[in-house]
């Protein structure tokens, strides 16, 4: 608990830091939608964290797990911001079930040097999304990846024994907040089901998870 506190304490420092510097030019619109489900026994250590302005203005949204244990989670998000009109909205939902097992995690007394990564970017759109596996002892991936000068579409679907890093940021331009940002490690038994939609195109053209 002490820990989240200090992560939702520091992204607000950091964005009222950020808001110090805002540019003069006007806001930019962006708009993101989020399906993710994980599944992991073993440690993980992931934050995201969500807003529509600048500094003491809009929006924003924190959340963030890290430790050892076995997690259920999913999360279904949208972020708008930045539209002529000044509506800016975050819906989100995050359920899940956390449990204290460290002992079902052990790490491998021999290391792997298996390894397979993959970054792909939109300068069009503002959007990166990256992922990274090492250590990896079984690794079964599904990535699929669209990307126009309108929208972008990342759908991943991974299972791995071994360690995971995935990583994505939504941010319009250098004088636009960035309107998601997500990091996380994972290692042990992971399975990930992720979907980020940004740009152009509705929500509605997401499929079901």
């Amino acid at each position: 608990m002490k820990w989240l506190l200090g992560l939702v304490l520091i992204s607000a420092l950091c964005i009222a830091s950020v808001g110090l510097f805002v540019p003069t030019v006007g806001a930019v619109p962006q708009n993101l939608t989020e399906h993710s489900w994980i599944y992991n026994q073993g440690y993980m250590d992931d934050s995201r964290i969500y807003q529509t302005q600048y500094g003491y203005a809009g929006q924003k949204l924190v959340t963030g797990t890290r430790g050892t244990g076995t997690v259920s989670r999913s999360i279904d998000a949208s972020v708008y911001g930045g539209y002529e009109d000044g509506y800016n909205e975050i819906s989100m939902n995050e359920w899940g079930v956390w449990q204290n097992k460290p002992s079902t995690f052990t790490q491998s007394l021999t290391q792997s040097d298996l390894k397979n990564a993959l970054c792909s970017k939109n300068y069009q759109v503002g959007s990166v999304y990256s992922e990274s596996y090492s250590n990896i002892r079984d690794l079964v991936k599904d990535t699929s990846i669209a990307q126009t000068d309108e929208n972008s579409v990342y759908d991943i679907k991974t299972e791995i024994q071994g360690t995971a890093k995935i990583g994505a940021r939504v941010q319009k331009s250098s004088s636009s907040v960035a309107a998601y940002s997500m990091s996380g490690t994972y290692m042990g038994y992971t399975n990930i089901h992720l979907t980020l939609e940004t740009g152009n195109a509705s929500i509605l053209t997401l499929p079901c998870p």
